[in-house]
């Protein structure tokens, strides 16, 4: 895949490189770094990912996605976006094949009780023949296989993975 393609839907500037590169994999964890990925660098409450630019490049990484300004060897390339974590939610959605487009989604929302309704319009669902998929606050349910959650809310990296599976 080209990074072009994972940019597709984004606005960014590319500050310094190509677009037209190809890339193997979509990177928010820098421990995950490795040849020919594309790292965007998430700033968080504990930690910026802007910090580890120089070890994603040890490790190969050929394109950072940044929302600040950094430095880069001229053989990197770098886009910069006004949010990267949107810009991930966006990367993605295009890294996995836009599988929510390929899908029916449900949205549950509230302060109390959207675990149950979840597991209650899941239920309803599966009974009347529909095949069902969960992404929820204790786990997400893809067919037989259950994945428990780690966090509340899943990466947006995460939750294309998951529509992927479900498609």
């Amino acid at each position: 895949m080209k990074l072009s393609q994972l940019l597709e839907r984004l606005t960014y500037e590319c500050v310094q490189g190509s677009i037209d590169i190809p890339v193997s994999h979509l990177l928010y964890d820098s421990r995950n770094a490795c040849p020919d990925g594309v790292f965007v660098c998430i700033s968080g409450a504990v930690m910026d990912g802007h910090k580890f630019i120089p070890d994603v490049i040890s490790k190969g990484v050929c394109a950072v996605i940044v929302e600040k300004d950094v430095t880069a060897p001229s053989h990197v390339t770098v886009i910069r976006v006004k949010n990267t974590r949107e810009a991930l939610a966006f990367m993605s959605a295009a890294y996995f094949g836009y599988p929510a487009e390929q899908l029916k989604t449900i949205g549950i929302t509230g302060t109390k009780g959207k675990t149950t309704t979840t597991y209650i319009v899941r239920s309803i669902l599966e009974n009347s023949g529909f095949k069902t998929g969960l992404i929820g606050t204790i786990e997400t349910i893809i067919g037989k296989k259950v994945i428990k959650s780690n966090n509340t809310t899943p990466e947006s990296y995460l939750v294309q993975q998951y529509f992927r599976d479900m498609v």
